[in-house]
């Protein structure tokens, strides 16, 4: 079912899930209890006391942009929330100047809440998005501003999205175990469930070059193929335990590459033979987890990777097995997330400051310069690149999608 609207959520404290009880707590005030019915019904307090913090006015706009409150009732909020958690310049990201100009154009979702993710644009121009907290697939018209929501199993908690060359929309259905395909002409949905019960939360989608749609399986510790004619799934466990598989990718040889958040290796697989090779990253002793999220591929197939756990950016080479690394410009705390390629550049974004920052890498002169988001307050999770070199972007906190125009592009 397609549709456009926007959601209007509201608690009041009595209703308070009990998930919110034991957690952090908030400061005694005028506004706690409206703050507690309307902003822990759908997130935990720590998101907002382990928050940067912000001015009235930004957390007149971080309200907005989750929640449609009555005037009086978001006015409140707002005085409690600027009180209590004014600005701080903690996680303010180190920007990188340069001669290179981008330009950023951002949307706000229709339905609020959803926590839209993983957008991609398809040749029509059209940008589509896994509104994941609200089971949907979205879609703008960038051109008209014009927005059209299609409502899923509410059970499907899409996690991610990616097209196929007829015009369907894929989705992977985190929440109840399915692949589904949307058709967007008829809006009608087909699901694939998983033929293993141990196979609980498809992840991150990719079409090969021979139609296959293959997919991450994260806690699951798995990856999977669909083979689209027949509906027929294969799965197979990742050879390392809980390396739990995140991004996904093929190369112009055909070889599929994960990139494992839960271990410090990137693994290949051969899709004839489905034989597995692993490539470690550096590790110190004293780091504690990998969280290599994703990953991209430039026109050499040299893998370049997001390391968030000690914030740097990697690349690796396949035929020599050999990594080299640069320090992110924000430091180890920087916690590099999404990752894409245009150009041969390398984009990625700084999940962990407060604005998010998008930086750019030159591998040619290994030169960075970065960029402030302007929503700036969610996390860039998934971007890619649009059919005519354009970036696209998302904020999930902020419920915003949107694109950075490249030069030349």
């Amino acid at each position: 079912m397609a549709h456009s609207r926007t959601r209007l959520v509201f608690l009041f404290p009595a209703l308070l899930p009990a998930m919110a009880q034991g957690q952090a707590v908030l400061p005694e005030g005028d506004g706690m209890e409206l703050i507690q019915g309307a902003c822990v019904a759908c997130h935990d307090v720590s998101l907002i006391t382990n928050s940067t913090g912000y001015t009235h006015e930004r957390w007149d706009y971080v309200v907005k942009t989750m929640i449609d409150l009555p005037d009086t009732m978001a006015a409140d909020v707002n005085q409690y929330l600027a009180s209590n958690f004014p600005q701080s310049y903690q996680r303010r990201p180190t920007l990188v100047e340069g001669d290179f100009e981008v330009t950023f154009q951002e949307w706000l979702v229709p339905t609020l809440g959803q926590r839209p993710r993983d957008p991609l644009q398809t040749p029509d121009g059209m940008i589509w998005w896994a509104g994941m907290y609200g089971s949907i697939v979205g879609r703008i018209d960038p051109r008209t501003g014009e927005m059209t929501e299609f409502m899923l199993d509410p059970t499907a908690r899409p996690h991610s999205i990616i097209n196929d060359v007829a015009g369907n929309i894929w989705y992977t259905g985190n929440g109840n175990a399915t692949i589904g395909k949307l058709e967007p002409d008829t809006g009608e949905i087909t699901v694939y469930p998983m033929p293993d019960p141990a196979a609980r939360d498809p992840h991150t989608p990719i079409f090969t070059r021979n139609g296959d749609l293959w997919f991450t399986l994260q806690n699951s510790n798995m990856i999977g193929r669909l083979v689209v004619d027949t509906g027929d799934i294969r799965l197979a466990t990742m050879p390392t335990e809980n390396a739990r598989p995140y991004g996904i990718k093929e190369d112009s040889r055909g070889m599929i590459w994960i990139a494992n958040r839960g271990s410090n290796k990137i693994t290949s697989v051969d899709p004839d033979s489905w034989e597995f090779r692993e490539y470690e990253t550096p590790m110190p002793e004293a780091r504690v987890g990998a969280y290599i999220r994703r990953l991209a591929i430039t026109s050499d197939d040299m893998i370049w990777y997001a390391d968030s756990g000690r914030g740097y950016l990697g690349r690796l080479d396949p035929d020599t097995g050999e990594v080299r690394e640069w320090p992110s410009p924000s430091g180890p705390q920087s916690h590099p997330y999404a990752i894409e390629v245009v150009d041969d550049k390398i984009w990625y974004n700084e999940s962990n400051q407060r604005p998010d920052a998008l930086v750019r890498f030159d591998p040619e002169t290994e030169q960075f310069q970065s960029w402030a988001i302007p929503s700036g307050i969610g996390i860039i999770r998934h971007m890619r690149a649009s059919p005519d070199g354009n970036l696209v972007i998302h904020q999930s906190s902020t419920n915003t999608v949107g694109l950075v125009y490249i030069p030349g592009s």
